[in-house]
């Protein structure tokens, strides 16, 4: 009988263990669509890109055990709010608006956004040069909300994925788009985004297009969120961020 008691004893100690082993495991959601070149899958279905190194650095540096885990953009908030995942690395703007919900970590990146368009279209990055095209938009973006309150005279095209709406401006669908300078400089690139070009920067407005982009965790996650500041601080002292920044961008983005 004692031996049976020790030998339960241990087992239950060992899954304690597991339990707690599990729960040390951070699950960093990031947009399940593809954003390269900050996220996308390669063809081995693995998550490759700018930010993916990023999350892998920063969680080294914070001695976290960390879990890409892939949420649908519109449903993100709402898979960290309701705890499918611990934290958001997926370009997400540090904004008043998301603040009300969730907390951030201090910027890991900073870009402006910016206007794109045909390269035979005379178009600026004012509302007055695009009153009247058609703008296209991911939804539940900063730049849906920019374009929302200073685009009110154009027409507003609303993606799910900002691919989609890079395809339709190739195929000359939409007159424009609003994005991230990175992402659209990727596009540019391409071939397929060949036939465009970044018109320019829109004039800057915190209150929606926020300070940069931080990891969103849960309110009052203090603990987590005082890691990834201390995974951030290293990455950047360290020159680790300044390193995988050179393999894809010409430029520092922080």
């Amino acid at each position: 009988m004692k031996l049976k008691a020790l030998l339960a004893a241990a087992t239950a100690a060992a899954a304690l263990t597991a339990g707690a082993a599990a729960a040390e495991q951070v699950k960093i959601g990031i947009a399940a669509e593809p954003y390269p070149p900050f996220a996308s899958l390669d063809s081995s279905g693995n998550w490759v890109g700018w930010e993916v190194e990023v999350i892998g650095a920063v969680c080294a540096a914070a001695e976290l055990d960390c879990v890409i885990t892939p949420v649908a953009w519109d449903g993100i908030i709402p898979s960290l709010t309701g705890q499918q995942v611990d934290a958001i690395m997926a370009s997400m703007s540090i904004t008043e608006e998301r603040l009300k919900t969730i907390d951030f970590s201090d910027p890991y990146y900073n870009t402006p956004a910016v206007i794109v368009a045909d390269k035979s279209m005379d178009i600026e990055a004012t509302p007055d040069s695009l009153a009247g095209k058609i703008v296209g938009i991911q939804a539940s973006t900063i730049h849906q909300a920019y374009a929302q309150e200073y685009f009110k005279d154009a027409e507003l095209k609303v993606y799910q994925t900002q691919d989609e709406a890079n395809q339709d401006l190739f195929a000359g669908r939409i007159d424009a788009t609003q994005a991230d300078s990175i992402a659209m400089a990727d596009f540019v690139g391409s071939d397929t985004g060949s036939c465009c070009e970044i018109k320019g920067a829109v004039a800057d407005d915190p209150a929606i297009l926020g300070r940069g982009v931080g990891a969103g965790v849960r309110k009052g996650d203090d603990a987590l969120r005082e890691a990834l500041n201390k995974g951030i601080a290293a990455v950047l002292a360290d020159g680790t961020h300044e390193k995988i920044t050179a393999k894809y961008f010409t430029t520092s983005i922080y």
